[in-house]
């Protein structure tokens, strides 16, 4: 049962990651009831993310999967990366859980990026964003773009292939030397394109006074956690509680014809009121959701411009 649904999907999309050059993608997302898990391809490897609950561990379907990921692919356990996937809080989802310190590239729209299938809950590449950064591969020439929760900044190494200045911001050392590497690999220059380690909130409050980045930018990608505690933070932070001064202080930084493109993936997440009357708002999660994932909760994406 479980080997033919693989082999269904995967005849499915192996044409359409071809054709655009994509070496990572969703291959199986919770299709069949009974195999409650999450298979993301990464070019030969495979991370498997269980999502059965305690009360299914007695009819335990995992190695029946893993079987046939052997199988159809002709790899061996060492191709093979299981993770269980919960609800993390916080800075959880960053925390180490080995140290192989491995990397390997693979493309995306015939870019190429560093992932780690090992060390993180995360591998350093959100799939689920792969529409939204191939918006600023395409619609970014000529743009200054910046990048806001950066990560491993993915999506500001789309928006500089595609002809943009690109400034990425995050809190984490680590993710910021991740990206540089990004940059890198795809012959881009880390003295023309900027990195700030940097609190964020505390950032969007201080970077309006500078006169260079005060409504300055065409583009600004917005994807902050769901919730966050980190201990070089003063306060936490609430996505849906804080997202009116957030984006309005983020707003202080766009040009009157610009777009903030807003991400964030708490599931039942709603955008207030005042927001929506303050501001431009489309909602463009249909849209920014890739044909490999089926979760259509997975994130919610906004654009957001200046009233005209």
């Amino acid at each position: 049962m479980i080997r033919n649904r693989l082999e269904k999907n995967l005849k499915k999309l192996i044409p359409w990651a071809e054709k655009n050059q994509i070496e990572a993608y969703r291959l199986y997302d919770r299709d069949i009831p009974e195999f409650p898990f999450l298979v993301d391809r990464y070019k030969d490897h495979f991370v498997v993310y269980d999502k059965s609950q305690k009360i299914d561990e007695e009819k335990n379907h995992l190695p029946l999967l893993l079987q046939a990921l052997k199988e159809i692919f002709q790899v061996s356990d060492s191709n093979l990366v299981v993770k269980r996937r919960i609800r993390q809080k916080g800075t959880e989802q960053y925390q180490k859980l080995d140290t192989k310190n491995e990397k390997f590239a693979i493309k995306e729209n015939g870019v190429s990026l560093y992932v780690n299938l090992w060390d993180y809950l995360d591998t350093g590449l959100f799939l689920d964003h792969r529409p939204i950064r191939y918006r600023f591969l395409k619609k970014t020439s000529g743009h200054r773009f910046l990048n806001l929760f950066c990560y491993t900044a993915s999506a500001s190494v789309m928006a500089a292939m595609g002809g943009a200045t690109t400034y990425s911001v995050d809190m984490s050392k680590t993710y910021l030397d991740w990206a540089k590497e990004n940059f890198q690999l795809n012959g881009l220059s880390t003295q023309t394109h900027f990195f700030y380690e940097e609190d964020v909130l505390k950032f969007i409050q201080h970077a309006p006074e500078w006169p260079d980045f005060a409504s300055s930018f065409d583009t600004i990608f917005l994807d902050p956690p769901t919730f966050s505690n980190s201990k070089n933070m003063k306060t936490d932070f609430d996505v849906e509680r804080d997202q009116v001064l957030l984006i309005s202080n983020v707003m202080k930084l766009l040009k009157p014809d610009g777009v903030l493109v807003f991400s964030n993936n708490k599931r039942d997440f709603r955008l207030s009121e005042e927001i929506q009357t303050k501001f431009q708002i489309k909602n463009i999660t249909k849209d920014s959701i890739p044909v490999d994932v089926h979760d259509q909760k997975i994130h919610h994406c906004f654009e957001i411009r200046f009233l005209r």
